[in-house]
């Protein structure tokens, strides 16, 4: 096992229960390396740790901001290499990619607000 392993693991169907997404989903991003298994069985069943359940929300919080795959891979990187000597030459990076999700999600924000402008303008014609 890596060094994501835990004391207590799971198979994909508790991982997607605990975070909402879809086994299609996991299963794509162990396709893409995004959230390799943390092991598998000897049946070939994907098996992971607690630690994973940490990167899946990561990821799950990533997406909407619109990060691509290779954009979610570099910062979970980037977060995983923090304590290391990497980490200062990442921390310049992180600090592009928090003011690129920041600018998502203003976006968001004004869209949303766009939405419920528009709801509450409908509300008075009913």
């Amino acid at each position: 096992m890596t060094e994501r392993t835990s004391s207590r693991t799971m198979h994909i169907g508790e991982l997607a229960e605990r975070t909402g997404l879809s086994l299609r989903t996991i299963r794509h991003y162990d396709e893409v390396g995004l959230l390799p298994a943390t092991s598998r069985t000897e049946g070939g069943f994907r098996v992971y740790a607690v630690n994973d359940v940490e990167r899946l929300t990561l990821i799950k919080q990533m997406k909407p901001l619109g990060f691509t795959l290779e954009e979610m891979a570099e910062i979970l990187g980037i977060l995983a290499d923090q304590d290391s000597a990497n980490g200062r030459v990442g921390a310049a990076r992180l600090s592009e990619f928090m003011d690129q999700a920041t600018a998502q999600r203003a976006k968001m924000a004004r869209n949303l607000a766009q939405a419920d402008e528009f709801i509450e303008l409908m509300g008075k014609s009913v």
